[in-house]
């Protein structure tokens, strides 16, 4: 049924960009999130988020030169995105991976709205720099402390006369790689409750000494409405969401990545794992996670070199690999990413139904006063 009334959950504005709903998705790879998910999030009021890491290993038949095919396939899904939606489509953008100043300026380049770069501090190409007050593209990067805020605030002011239009907060309940020490994980003064006001207060100052809005987005471990409006209670004017979309009809993932998601029906079912990368990360406990806790190797050939900060001779699995075998259902050679609610996903919902229920339990709340 069509809404009768004006939501009461607010719009999100970000340099030019104005969205009705303040729900980013945020970008799974590899290949979880491509243009199917992204264009659905942004017919349904969102930002879709596309993300950029790994797409040439989608191809049938791995090409030699994969940094020129994940340019290629990230062109693509951008213009697949913007012809079937009518919204903001954004592009998700590793800073650890070796491409990715090749993928900043091929996402510019494909009239992405808005760029989200996290995982390390991608370095803009200078195609992009000495157009970056001209350009119709918003950048937004990911930061999982003050610190890392104002060191990455600070670099782009020198080298680039300009800062980041927004600002994602990614708290230690996230899926996928994360931006914190193991220890700090479960660690209160880490939690997304605790690092968001002093960013948010951070940004206001920001504001006043760029002259531009600074939005931040709350990330990690969001789940309902409820968990939205408190972010918004704390500061936030956005919020940035995973895993939900990573189990809905439209993820470009496959249904059995997707089922994977019902069937973790309790908490330890959600692990943190070691990464190639020489993060932790958290996914779905499952028979692969085990063997590399037990210190079981997947040897596997480097097609490239695709993470700086990945040693393919010692690393004891290939991330990359094991991330695609999973997207494409094949679990026993890989395993999902997932954030630390992912037990709580108990069926697959449509977008639509996603964010209408989002939508209505933010307003439950916001009528009752939070309670």
């Amino acid at each position: 049924m069509p809404r009768e009334y004006e939501p009461m959950i607010p719009s999100l504005k970000i340099g030019s960009l104005q969205v009705k709903f303040p729900i980013i998705q945020g970008g799974m790879g590899v290949g979880v999130s491509r243009s199917g998910l992204a264009s659905a999030v942004a017919n349904a009021g969102g930002i879709g988020v596309i993300a950029s890491v790994g797409l040439g290993l989608l191809t049938d038949g791995l090409r030699h030169d994969c940094m020129s095919t994940n340019s290629e396939v990230l062109r693509q899904e951008v213009r697949l995105a913007k012809q079937a939606s009518r919204g903001v489509i954004g592009v998700n953008v590793m800073g650890a991976v070796s491409d990715s100043a090749k993928l900043i300026e091929t996402a510019v380049e494909s009239g992405a709205d808005i760029l989200f770069l996290g995982a390390g501090v991608p370095r803009l190409p200078r195609s992009v720099v000495g157009r970056l007050n001209e350009l119709s593209t918003q950048f937004a990067v990911i930061v999982s402390s003050l610190r890392a805020m104002k060191l990455i605030f600070r670099l782009w002011s020198k080298h680039y006369s300009a800062v980041p239009d927004a600002v994602v907060v990614e708290g230690p309940m996230a899926g996928g790689h994360l931006g914190f020490r193991k220890e700090q994980l479960s660690d209160p003064e880490h939690s997304l409750e605790a690092i968001l006001p002093a960013i948010v207060a951070e940004a206001a100052r920001m504001e006043t000494d760029y002259c531009k809005s600074i939005p931040v987005i709350a990330a990690g471990g969001i789940f309902t409405g409820s968990d939205i409006y408190k972010m918004f209670s704390l500061g936030a004017q956005g919020v940035q969401m995973g895993t939900r979309f990573a189990a809905t009809v439209e993820s470009d993932a496959s249904d059995e990545f997707k089922q994977s998601y019902v069937r973790s029906s309790k908490e330890e079912d959600i692990v943190i794992i070691d990464s190639p990368v020489g993060l932790p990360g958290r996914a779905i406990r499952n028979r692969f996670t085990e063997d590399v806790a037990l210190g079981l190797r997947k040897p596997f050939v480097c097609p490239y070199r695709c993470l700086t900060a990945c040693n393919p001779e010692t690393a004891p699995y290939c991330i990359a690999n094991a991330l695609v075998s999973a997207m494409r259902g094949d679990l026993e050679n890989g395993f999902a990413f997932a954030g630390a609610n992912a037990w709580r996903v108990d069926r697959i919902l449509t977008v639509k139904e996603l964010m209408d229920s989002l939508v209505d339990e933010f307003e439950m709340c916001a009528r009752a006063g939070g309670g």
